[in-house]
């Protein structure tokens, strides 16, 4: 079993930039893709990016370009830097794991979640 927990989450100005946390326990975290995922009230939750067990990322047309999707294996520890945030922006966002090396944008691909983490972005 994983367990998934988000921080980092908070209020900036459009324009800003916010850095989330996503702490994983589990022994085997370094051989999990990783996924990072937002929703709004009242909408589905909709893929940002993820991060595959050797690293290599990939992300939504949205926010390619502006959010970088990262990984320390040893802390166990992915991260979501969120740059040139704008309130379109505003969200949960989560965390997810797949028990596979890589996978893609859909959630049905992650066996794991996070709780989530409010970002706010104010115009």
């Amino acid at each position: 079993q994983v367990q998934l927990a988000e921080s980092g989450g908070g209020l900036v100005q459009a324009g800003g930039s916010l850095r989330l946390s996503c702490a994983a326990s589990g022994r085997t975290f370094g051989s999990y893709a990783m996924g990072w995922f937002r929703q709004v009230p009242g909408k589905e939750r909709e893929f940002v990016g993820g991060i595959t067990w050797s690293a290599y990322t990939y992300y939504a047309d949205s926010v390619k370009g502006r959010f970088t999707i990262s990984r320390d294996n040893a802390k166990n520890t992915v991260f979501l830097q969120m740059n040139s945030l704008k309130p379109e922006d505003t969200a949960v966002y989560y965390c997810a794991a797949a028990r596979t090396a890589v996978a893609g944008s859909r959630q049905y691909e992650y066996d794991y979640w996070g709780q989530g983490t409010q970002v706010t972005v104010s115009s």
